[in-house]
C-alpha cells in the first residue's frame, strides 16, 4: 500500500500518519513534505533524531522575550538592547522576530527594537491590547527615547496600527517620529524585502505622516 498525497490515500502507518499531521501543521509545509521529513527523521540515526528533539524542546523550554524589546533572546535582555555600541535612543518598531533579523542582516541599522508581536486586525481578532504598544508608549516615557522608526508592513493593518501608535506618541514633545522610506512596495511585509531595499529604506526614513 502507498500512499498518494493528490488522491488522499490513507498512509499505511498511524504513528507515521500523526507525524506527518503534526509536521503539516506547520507555515508553508504541505503533506508532501511532511511525508518526506518524516520519513527523514525516522530513518537517521539515534543520535542525530535525540539532537534534533533535543533542540526544539530547548526552543520551547530555554527561550526568553527580552523584556525590553520583546525579541527572542536566550536571557532576559538580548544582545541588542544590552549592547553599548547601539544607540539606544532610537527604537525601531516592528511586527515580528522576523523583522528584526530582515533589518539586521541590512547592517544599516545600529539602534535597538521594539517587537509589537504583530499588527492590529480585527478581522484575525487581534486588537490594541493584544499587542506591545502599551509597553512601548512606557518605555519612550520612562527611557528618554529621541526618535521612534515605525517600519511596520506597508498594508492596511500596518499603517492603521502605525496611525494608532503615532497618535499614543504624540504626548512625548521633541521626540521624532519616523517611518522607513518607501522603497518597499504596497502590500509588502519587510521579512520577505531585499536587503539593498530594506537597508535603503531604514536609512532614508522621512517624518511619520497620517495617511
Amino acid at each position: 500500500m502507498s500512499f498518494n498525497v493528490r488522491s488522499g490515500m490513507e498512509i499505511p502507518s498511524k504513528i507515521l500518519e500523526n507525524a506527518v499531521n503534526e509536521i503539516a501543521s506547520l507555515p508553508g509545509v504541505g503533506k508532501r513534505s511532511a511525508l518526506r521529513y518524516a520519513l527523514h527523521l525516522l530513518k537517521s540515526n539515534d543520535s542525530d533524531f535525540t539532537s534534533f528533539i533535543g533542540a526544539l524542546t530547548s526552543l520551547k523550554r530555554d527561550s526568553h522575550y527580552c523584556r525590553k524589546c520583546h525579541c527572542i533572546s536566550d536571557e532576559s535582555l538580548c544582545p541588542i538592547c544590552s549592547s553599548d555600541k547601539r544607540n539606544q535612543k532610537t527604537v525601531c518598531v516592528v511586527e515580528n522576530i522576523q523583522d528584526v533579523m530582515a533589518i539586521e542582516n541590512t547592517q544599516q541599522y545600529r539602534g535597538v527594537y521594539h517587537v509589537l508581536g504583530g499588527v492590529i486586525s480585527p478581522l484575525d481578532g487581534i486588537g490594541i491590547n493584544d499587542l506591545k504598544i502599551a509597553q512601548l508608549v512606557e518605555r519612550v516615557g520612562s527611557e528618554s527615547i529621541e526618535e521612534v522608526i515605525l517600519a511596520l508592513p506597508t498594508t492596511m493593518e500596518g499603517d492603521t496600527t502605525s496611525i494608532y501608535i503615532d497618535k499614543q506618541l504624540q504626548q512625548f514633545e521633541n521626540l521624532k517620529i519616523t517611518t522607513i522610506a518607501r522603497g518597499i512596495a504596497i502590500g509588502d511585509n519587510l521579512e520577505y524585502a531585499d536587503e539593498i531595499t530594506l537597508g535603503r529604506s531604514i536609512v532614508n526614513r522621512v517624518p511619520f505622516e497620517k495617511i
